[in-house]
């Protein structure tokens, strides 16, 4: 089989890394790539968001299946372009995509079939909005309807930074169009966790649980990020909460989307906040989540392509998910002034000798080849993943690969997968 996947980052080439152990592949392209995904895959120089032309191409090349990696392309539809020139490809529809497009939409569906969330209203203006958070007890929670690049949720600790946040999105466009309608909800405390399901549009088949780290700096500290590391499984998760979030949440919404005539099919990333009284949505993403992919596929036992080719055909129930007891912890190590302003091109050293330690795979993100070095060329560089027989181990070897690794400028965090620790 020929394969495309599309995306160029730590998650594609996780994506890439474990479609490339399927003995059914005999050829993987991606689209655009970085430098890690070169050794595995010949990468083609298109824009995610080419739909025409990445098309054009996997018709040309007799590609059997794509994968997409990132959100913006499924939002905009490339799914219903493939499908409709006859290409099979792993995703939601752009109708089903507003699961991550519309936060709006996503509200009023939970809301309807009574799937657990935070109580929220909507808003399109600002003077409507001020009038509402008055009403509410700090933190308030305030989140543009559209894609922000992960930026769009605002936790504000006061009236006056709410106030301020509703007046820089609603009024002063700090997101442009996705920001002409904003949630302001209640603040869930617990412990957030991220659930991947696989959903051919009837039946679901759950994926282990990870927990990102958001922050950029230890114990939670500073500003969100796209997420610094992530571990699995999430040792405060039982399978009886893997049984309840099935049967009341994940199930629900693939029901839920079916009645409003939109079929649900692809990677449903949930997530979910676990409070005092049960687990509850926080959010849903519509493609696999990026630095968990880099911990979950690692534990899948099966073939990915087995799993992705009944998606698409519809026979995900034929199917049954196996995953290694193994625990896994991924650390993002990234350009130093990340995520505000940072240099790149800086050569990265040590690659060679992580990645021959074991049982550590070095997941690229941010990177580029350039005269035959390989060089920084992003925000986040590389996704170190390492299995162990239980977390502490596994935490130690990706913390020990870590160290082999240098390039000017580099930061990472020194507690990823700690506190998952704690709950064992």
């Amino acid at each position: 089989m020929k394969i495309l996947i599309i995306g160029g980052g730590g998650r594609e080439h996780t994506i890439a890394w474990k479609v490339a152990q399927s003995p059914r592949v005999e050829k993987i392209y991606c689209a655009p790539g970085n430098a890690g995904i070169e050794k595995i895959a010949e990468c083609v120089p298109l824009d995610v968001n080419d739909v025409s032309g990445l098309a054009d191409f996997a018709l040309s090349h007799n590609v059997d299946i794509t994968i997409v990696g990132p959100e913006l392309p499924l939002t905009i539809g490339i799914c219903d372009e493939f499908k409709a020139r006859g290409l099979k490809i792993f995703g939601p529809s752009k109708d089903a995509a507003i699961l991550e497009s519309s936060k709006v939409f996503t509200k009023e569906l939970l809301q309807k079939y009574n799937i657990p969330t935070a109580k929220s209203s909507a808003f399109s203006t600002s003077i409507s909005a001020i009038q509402f958070v008055d009403t509410l007890t700090v933190p308030i929670v305030i989140k543009a309807d559209g894609l922000c690049a992960g930026k769009g949720v605002i936790i504000a600790e006061t009236h006056d930074a709410a106030k301020k946040a509703i007046s820089d999105i609603l009024d002063n466009k700090v997101f442009g169009e996705a920001g002409n309608e904003i949630i302001i909800e209640e603040f869930l405390r617990g412990q957030e966790v991220s659930i991947f399901a696989i959903s051919d549009g009837e039946t679901i088949k759950v994926l282990p649980s990870a927990q990102d780290h958001k922050r950029i700096f230890d114990n939670d500290k500073g500003p969100n990020t796209g997420g610094m590391g992530a571990y699995s499984p999430a040792p405060f998760v039982s399978e009886e909460d893997i049984v309840w979030i099935t049967d009341n949440i994940l199930l629900p919404t693939i029901e839920g989307m079916k009645s409003e005539g939109k079929l649900y099919t692809g990677v449903l990333y949930a997530g979910l906040m676990i409070t005092e009284s049960g687990p509850k949505v926080l959010e849903y993403n519509v493609r696999f989540g990026d630095p968990e992919t880099q911990v979950v596929l690692p534990r899948i036992a099966n073939d990915l392509i087995d799993i992705i080719e009944k998606t698409i055909d519809g026979t995900l129930s034929d199917i049954e998910i196996e995953y290694k007891e193994e625990s896994a912890v991924c650390v993002v190590m990234s350009s130093g002034g990340y995520p505000g302003s940072y240099e790149t091109g800086k050569e990265i050293h040590g690659l060679e000798a992580a990645g021959e330690l074991d049982a550590v795979c070095v997941f690229h993100a941010g990177t580029k080849n350039d005269n035959e070095k390989v060089v920084t060329s992003g925000g986040r560089v590389l996704g170190i993943t390492a299995l162990g027989k239980n977390l502490q181990e596994a935490i130690d070897k990706a913390y020990k690969a870590c160290a082999a690794i240098h390039f000017d400028g580099m930061f990472y965090r020194k507690d990823i997968g700690i506190k998952g620790t704690f709950q064992l």
